[in-house]
């Protein structure tokens, strides 16, 4: 039996099943609130959105699922991988696309730049929250999931269209390839 190919973003996003949208961003917009309102420190809920409490513990998960049903196997390269997460993972999860941009000389470090975001859909962030990356559990869910597939990253936000920017842009830079590492020796 022949390998199946990879699916495209609209192949898989086609086939799995679906959350109501308005739904996951009222409930995501509970949670972020709940956060602020338990941590009150809009830093603190930008590091919990992104690493210890959601993101990243998502991201960890979801590359599980992602290389289950979209049939991607190990990208040759960074690039490679950058294409793949703007074209298949943005669009198996959140039905939207991303662009590539901005790649850096050595090829380590791009920008992904959203048009559209399902996760700010009746959102407004009041003047006194204006430092709150809303979306920053994006960041954490890219760094967790290309940990997972060996790649140590950090990704952090450029541009937010709630802060006045005309675009959503993630900036995810390379820090090193993680060696994979076997638990035991077969030969012995």
């Amino acid at each position: 039996m022949a390998p199946l190919a990879p699916k495209t973003g609209d192949a898989v996003f086609a086939s799995i099943d679906h959350v109501n949208a308005e739904l996951f961003t009222l409930t995501y917009g509970a949670m972020v609130r709940q956060l602020l309102t338990d941590l009150e420190e809009v830093e603190e809920v930008n590091k919990q959105l992104d690493q210890m409490y959601v993101g990243y513990n998502i991201g960890v998960r979801l590359i599980d699922e992602f290389l289950a049903k979209s049939n991607v196997s190990r990208c040759v390269d960074f690039k490679e991988t950058a294409d793949v997460i703007a074209k298949v993972g943005f669009k198996m999860f959140l039905g939207v696309t991303a662009s590539v941009t901005n790649w850096d000389a050595e090829g380590t470090s791009f920008s992904l730049v959203l048009e559209d975001n399902p996760l700010v859909d009746f959102v407004e962030l009041p003047d006194t929250f204006q430092g709150l990356h809303y979306c920053n559990i994006l960041s954490g869910v890219i760094r967790g999931a290309l940990e997972m597939v060996s790649m140590k990253t950090e990704v952090t936000w450029v541009r937010d269209m709630l802060h006045g920017d005309d675009a959503y842009e993630l900036r995810v830079k390379l820090l090193k390839q993680i060696p994979e590492e076997y638990p035991y020796k077969d030969d012995e």
